[in-house]
This record gives structure tokens, C-alpha cells and sequence, in this order.
């Protein structure tokens, strides 16, 4: 029986075929099914399809000189076939002797380059087309036909059928249909997953984009006057439209992510998003798949695909925070990333490219933990492109007063309370400090002065023992006693004192004029504990 007959009298089949192929949604999946279904014709010894793709093995390819160019070739992705002379060949494997094509050579490489089917109607008849002829005469190999996956104009790849009998004009009318249906599923498969993966990468973005909402600081952008300060902001503006990679070394505390976050908002790139990596708090055998990211599967507990760090900040910004933590062993996959540019997933073989700025920081003198041997050269050389020193707040003493003034407006706002204004002698304390966490302990302080302030009592507490008080009512002496108290008595002198609060606001809890308020605590902490001490909220 001839091929076109067995395509004939199997047209139910080919209907099934065609169906399946136009459902599916998955290029893996759909190569599979194109193969697997046509390999099923008693006929047919070998279906094989290849793909357009860049190249990508040009180094070590077999037909490296005969290829004319190396931007793309043809990559095999299905295969389905049997041998009759060699059982333990197997040929489904994709990583044969012609696993790729230059485009161009050869019959495979002629048809996705002209756009034009080749025929061999009989092999022993016409075997220049075959590149192993031998081959196909031990197989019993007598036809093929290899057509082009065209869809719009575009070659996206070849499908090939070797075949046990000649191939006739009917037989190729047949597969033609075959090959265009296949490359109208292809496309539409190509455009599910793109959709697919734009869905989960939007889905990563958001993710990073509400946890970096959480983490960022209140700086409020520069504030200050400092020499040093205009020279940073000097830096950012003449560093932030490149696409160069900045390496920002400053102690703790001295807002390294805030020249980060410049950096990436001043840029081209700003419209994309700034993935944050804390590289500090990344466990060794987790940083391949918390930086690329890891097919499901892959491991223990990879219940679903995971888009990593890098494939969100895809056209975006990478901000790489404590980098001097990376320990060695790992670096190295750091630097092939930012040499290449690409990247695999963990327990998955297909390359990825990124085009990501990275921006990198550390409180280490990088420099000094490469001639340590805790840092490698090649790759301190790869971030050290642009380098800015943040720094510390003890150099930057015109900008204190103008941070505490902005950190303590802010925190006022968010606590709704009235304003409220340091006093000269309280900034002259702050500047005199010498402020071993920088901005970040500037910050903090301010927020406790602020917070105190809601009990009527604003204090200005520094580390160094500085204590200072906007206002710090005393005891009576009436009420002071050498006796000491016991626990039950504390307690009933606790329940007391807030029945006091409760009636000198009629009941009242919340709100700036609730017992809460007056006793400067929490009104939930005040609800748990009335309701805990079985206080019955007096009103007179």
C-alpha cells in the first residue's frame, strides 16, 4: 500500500489529528502529537521537527563550516521513528548528530532558508539530498519529503517524513495540509504561552513590587545640603541613562537602596520594574532558584513554576543588596548572567536571555575581599563599572537637621498627631551624635520621639545616653512611697488608674480624646486589658 493510500483510508485519523492540534496550547505538547500520530502511518520510518531558533552550541556544532551565519539555525525539538536494523538505536533523542542545522545547508537547512518544500520521490533514484545514504539503504529508506512550517510569511520551521515507499503528489497534498495546520497550532501555542508567561512574570512583578512597597524606607528622596550629597546626586544624574552597572559601597544605614531606587527611576527603564535581592538572606541551595527561578518539579516541594529574580526584572532594573554576602562557590553563577546575558531555570534545559541593569551594593570594601580571595575578580570588575560611595551621616552633618525635621513631619502625619517641632537644643544633641547606624538610626530615633509625644511626653533618646524631654511630668511627692508594692496590688493599682481614664472620658477608648490617649497606651492594648481585668467602663 502506497503512503497516499494509507493517508486516504486513515482519514478519520488525520481529521482527529488536525482537531487535537488546534486545542492544544503547549509547543512541547503539540510537537509531540504531530510525530508521535504521524510515525503511526505503517509507512512512515522517521518524523523529525525542527525550529528556528538563535543559535546557540556554534562552538561545538558539527556543521560549524558550512554554516554562513551564526545569529540562527535550526534546533531539533521532536522526534519519532524506529529502526529495523538496530534495536538499541533509539531515535527520538534530540541531542543526535543532527540536532541542529545551519540554516542554508543541506536539505533541512535549504527548506526553512528558501521557503520551499523538497521532495525526494525515490531515494535510490535521486540520493543527493540524503546525507547518508548508506543509512537509508540499510533502514529500507526510500522517499521523503520535508516542508516548510511557514505562517505569515515567516518560516518558523521544518517538519520531515521519511518514508519506507515512494512519495506521490497526493501524499504530499496531504502532509502540506498537515504542515500548515501545524504551523497555524504552532503559532497560536507560541501566543498561549507568551500569554502565560507575561501573566505569571506580572503576576512575580507584583509580588516583588507589594514586598518592596512593605521594605521601603520613608527617606522622602535627598534631603540635605551637603557637599556630599550634591556630588551623589551629581553621580546618579550623570550615571542613571546608561545602561553601565553600579556598584554602591557605603556602611549600613547610609541609604544605598534610595540611590538605587534614583538611579532606576532617573533611566530609560523606569516604566519597568526594580527587583530588589537581599543576597544576605538567600540560603546557599536556594540562590539558583530564588535568582533564575525553577521549573515545577525540579526539586522537593516545587509544587508550581517559579519565575525568578532575574526573569522579573526582565527590561527592568536588578538591585543586588549586600552582594559582598554571595559566598564564592556561587558567584560564579552570578557573572555568567551578567557576561552572557542568559540563564536556565532549575530542572529545566532551555535557555532564557534577560536584559536586566543591574545595580549592586555593599557595605564591604569589595576591593580588599578580592585580595582576600572572598570575592572574585572577574566579577567585582563585571558590577564595579560606575562605582558611588554613600556617605556616612557623620559627614554629612548639614543634613541632619534637615532628615530629623522631614522623618519626624512624616511620622507625626501617619500617627495623626498635631505638629511638633524639635527644639534647638534637641538638633544640637542630634548633630553632636555620631550616629553609628546613619539614616537608618536617624530614622528610628525619630519615630520613638514621635511616638513618645502621643503620651504628652516627647523624648529625644540617643544611644550615646543623650536624653532629652519636651515634656516629663512627675509624680507627686504625695504619691511616692519607700513601701514596696505586691503583684496583686499593682494590679488592682493598674485597674484603678485606667477606671480613672475611662470615667474622665465618659467611657471612651479610642480617638484623640479616649482613655487611650490619656493614658498612652494603644486603644487595643487598653481594649485587651479592660476586658482581661473585667473593667467596667464608668461614665459619669
Amino acid at each position: 500500500m502506497s503512503i497516499e493510500q494509507t493517508f486516504q483510508f486513515r482519514d478519520m485519523e488525520i481529521q482527529s489529528l488536525l482537531l487535537e492540534m488546534g486545542e492544544l496550547r503547549s509547543t512541547n505538547l503539540l510537537f509531540s502529537l504531530i510525530v508521535d500520530r504521524l510515525f503511526l502511518f505503517k509507512e512512515v520510518s522517521l518524523v523529525r521537527i525542527w525550529l528556528v531558533k538563535e543559535g546557540d552550541i556554534c562552538s561545538s556544532c558539527p556543521m560549524a563550516e558550512e554554516c554562513q551565519r551564526n545569529d540562527k539555525c535550526l534546533h531539533l525539538v521532536a522526534s519519532a521513528g524506529q529502526s529495523t536494523y538496530d534495536n538499541s538505536a533509539d531515535w527520538t533523542r534530540l541531542d543526535g548528530k543532527f540536532s541542529r542545522f545551519p540554516m542554508g545547508v543541506r536539505k533541512v537547512g535549504h527548506i526553512a532558508a528558501t521557503g520551499e518544500p523538497v521532495v525526494v520521490e525515490s531515494i535510490s533514484d535521486d540520493a543527493k539530498w540524503i546525507a547518508d545514504p548508506e543509512w537509508a539503504n540499510r533502514e529500507g529508506i526510500n522517499g521523503f519529503a520535508g516542508q516548510p512550517i511557514q505562517f505569515h510569511d515567516e518560516i518558523l520551521g521544518v517538519l520531515a517524513v521519511f518514508t519506507k515507499t515512494k512519495v506521490s503528489q497526493p501524499a504530499l497534498d496531504i502532509l502540506n495540509v498537515i504542515t500548515n495546520h501545524a504551523a497555524t497550532a504552532l503559532a497560536n501555542a507560541r501566543a498561549f504561552e507568551k500569554i502565560e508567561e507575561l501573566t505569571k512574570q506580572l503576576e512575580t512583578e507584583n509580588s516583588y513590587l507589594r514586598e518592596e512597597l512593605h521594605d521601603v524606607t520613608s527617606y522622602g528622596g535627598f534631603i540635605g545640603r551637603s557637599a556630599a550629597l550634591e556630588r551623589i546626586v551629581q553621580q546618579i544624574d550623570l550615571v542613571a541613562a546608561t545602561d553601565a552597572n553600579v556598584l554602591i559601597q557605603g556602611e549600613s544605614g547610609t541609604g544605598k537602596e534610595l540611590v538605587a531606587r534614583e538611579l532606576h527611576q532617573r533611566s530609560d527603564r523606569s516604566a519597568k520594574p526594580l527587583i530588589k535581592v537581599n543576597c544576605a538572606s538567600i540560603p546557599k541551595e536556594l540562590f539558583a532558584s530564588d535568582f533564575f527561578g525553577h521549573a515545577k518539579g525540579a526539586f522537593t516541594g516545587a509544587h508550581t513554576s517559579r519565575e525568578g529574580k532575574f526573569g522579573a526584572a526582565h527590561k527592568g532594573t536588578l538591585f543586588l543588596d549586600e552582594v559582598g554576602e554571595i559566598p564564592l562557590e556561587l558567584q560564579a553563577q552570578l557573572l555568567r548572567v551578567l557576561q552572557e546575558g542568559e540563564y536556565e531555570r532549575v530542572g529545566e534545559e532551555k535557555v532564557r536571555k534577560v536584559d536586566a541593569r543591574i545595580i549592586a551594593a555593599t557595605n564591604r570594601d569589595l576591593l580588599k575581599e578580592v585580595e582576600a580571595g572572598r570575592f572574585r575578580e572577574d566579577l567585582y570588575f563585571r558590577l564595579n563599572v560606575f562605582p558611588i560611595s554613600a556617605p556616612p551621616l557623620r559627614r554629612r552633618k548639614e543634613d541632619i537637621a534637615p532628615l530629623a525635621n522631614n522623618f519626624l513631619s512624616r511620622s507625626l502625619k501617619v500617627m495623626n498627631r498635631p505638629p511638633l517641632q524639635f527644639s534647638n537644643e534637641q538638633i544640637a544633641k542630634l548633630i553632636d551624635y555620631e550616629w553609628p547606624g546613619n539614616v537608618r538610626e536617624l530614622q528610628n530615633i525619630v519615630e520613638r520621639f514621635a511616638i513618645s509625644s502621643i503620651a504628652g511626653s516627647a523624648q529625644l533618646e540617643l544611644f550615646s545616653g543623650f536624653s532629652e524631654e519636651k515634656k516629663c511630668p512627675e509624680l507627686p511627692p504625695s504619691d511616692l512611697s519607700d513601701d514596696l508594692l505586691t503583684e496583686q496590688e499593682m494590679v488592682q493599682l493598674q485597674v484603678q488608674n485606667i477606671e480613672k481614664a475611662l470615667k474622665l472620658r465618659n467611657g471612651k477608648i479610642y480617638g484623640e480624646d479616649g482613655a487611650a490617649a490619656l493614658l498612652g497606651l494603644k486603644p487595643t492594648t487598653l481594649a485587651t486589658r479592660i476586658k482581661k481585668m473585667n473593667i467596667r467602663r464608668v461614665r459619669e
